[in-house]
């Protein structure tokens, strides 16, 4: 029995040295592609001189739940962007303070009774408001509480355009957003969505309604979050936007074909992961009617967004987003290891399975089979300590690799200082703020089931 064990034990501890030099490969590749698609990009823009001043009209829904603190600023920013043809769609998911009597009071709004032609299933609306600013219509739309999805889906119900973007109440749009992020649709019309890159707003400062200047803040949590995202945007999506891979776009700011989402059965509105549900879904409707199509993601196009600064929220957040990707990928089952969905079944669906959803299970699983096999000694306990501080090492480099690309990308200047900051962050991102993610992320295995459809929130500055 003791033989068994230890052989067990020996075989786990190898298959979690080997799960995490698959993931330093993977990582090194997203890297590597993000860096040439980036170079390339900028090469090419001068070929796409000639889509600038080409437009598509674009409805914006902003879905909101108690947003007093931040909704008149953010529809202010959205009012501001250098675009031709757009709406702004608020919903107002029944909120318990004074989210939509801001915007009335603010934007001098009226009470319009109109009919919505509830194509996606949402609960009723209570009023709708309007007001045209400019060229742009304003619409506010007071609706029972359905939660977020529900929102959205009564959102893509009311607004007139082909195409929307969804974006959240706290996230802002750089200027040229709009103009960046339709590109991939002028390119190619089998373009059914695209996603946009989502910067940290506290990192950033605004001139104009453009980024001028980048800092990791003070905040250590937030400047760990801010190196997250950089791998996250200028790294994996880029690489999986290279065979329309791409299984998530992120609900703080995409855009979508109206149509194809209304056929696809818009927002699951039982699903905390509402975003990541829906590119499955038009992956799964998609291949499965044979349309022909091309989920992307625009680097280049600019959100910001605000990160939890304190730790309570930061992991409230992360759990309801592994468990909203428990969610989407259990709906969506049928893509694992399907032929017909090639490299986004193969690659992508098999990278999130075992290196995000089941990577809290499979890590501290590993964990523990290295302390017990250096226990019954069968484990090179020196070996071991050189392969994790390489595997440290490595992966706080390759961080500072893609933080320096974000800047270059932004054409931000980097001094010595900055430098110095960013690889101290990227070694307390890579040290400390995974396992703060690991631990969040099993909280979600064994808190799942509760409060599915509330609202998720953080304190907002």
């Amino acid at each position: 029995m003791t033989n068994i064990l230890a052989q067990f034990v020996l075989f786990s501890s190898i298959f979690f040295i080997a799960y995490l030099l698959i993931y330093a490969t993977f990582a090194f590749m997203s890297v590597a592609v993000g860096a040439y698609t980036l170079r390339n990009k900028e090469r090419m823009q001068i070929l796409k001189n000639e889509l600038k001043h080409t437009t598509i009209p674009i409805s914006i829904i902003i879905p909101a739940f108690n947003e007093a603190t931040v909704i008149i600023k953010s529809v202010k920013s959205l009012l501001a962007l250098d675009y031709q043809h757009y709406e702004i769609v608020v919903v107002d998911d029944e909120s318990n303070d004074d989210t939509s009597q801001l915007l009335i009071d603010e934007f001098d709004m009226k009470f319009y009774n109109r009919p919505i032609n509830c194509l996606l299933e949402c609960k009723p609306h209570i009023a709708v408001y309007e007001q045209k600013i400019g060229n742009v219509n304003l619409t506010l739309i007071r609706k029972l509480n359905g939660g977020k999805a529900d929102a959205l889906n009564m959102g893509i119900n009311s607004c007139r355009y082909p195409y929307f973007i969804c974006m959240d109440a706290d996230s802002f749009l750089q200027k040229n957003s709009l103009e960046k992020i339709v590109q991939p649709i002028l390119e190619d019309d089998t373009t059914v969505s695209v996603g946009g890159m989502v910067l940290i707003s506290q990192c950033v400062q605004i001139e104009n309604g453009m980024a001028v200047n980048y800092r990791l803040p003070s905040s250590l949590l937030v400047s760990m979050q801010a190196i997250e995202y950089d791998r996250t945007f200028l790294g994996s999506r880029i690489l999986f936007d290279t065979f329309n891979g791409n299984l998530i776009i992120s609900g703080a700011f995409g855009l979508f074909k109206k149509s194809i989402v209304i056929a696809a059965g818009g927002y699951d509105s039982n699903s905390l992961g509402e975003d990541m549900e829906l590119v499955l879904k038009t992956h799964v409707y998609c291949r499965n009617n044979n349309i022909k199509y091309r989920i992307r993601y625009a680097s280049n196009s600019v959100c910001l967004t605000q990160a939890p600064s304190q730790i309570k929220d930061l992991i409230g957040q992360r759990r309801r987003w592994h468990i909203g990707m428990f969610q989407s990928m259990r709906e969506h089952w049928q893509i694992f290891l399907n032929l017909r969905f090639g490299l986004v079944s193969f690659l992508s669906f098999m990278y999130y399975l075992l290196y995000e959803l089941l990577s809290p299970i499979i890590e501290i699983f590993g964990v523990a089979s290295i302390i017990i096999a250096a226990h019954l000694n069968i484990l090179n306990v020196r070996f071991m300590i050189i392969f994790l501080a390489l595997y440290v090492i490595y992966g706080v480099v390759l961080s500072l690799c893609i933080y320096s690309q974000h800047i270059y990308q932004q054409k931000f200047k980097l001094s010595t200082i900055d430098l110095v900051k960013a690889l101290l962050i990227c070694f307390l991102e890579f040290t400390f703020f995974r396992y703060l993610m690991l631990y969040s992320r099993f909280q979600a295995f064994v808190r799942y089931g509760k409060n599915k459809k509330v609202w998720g929130s953080i304190k907002r500055e």
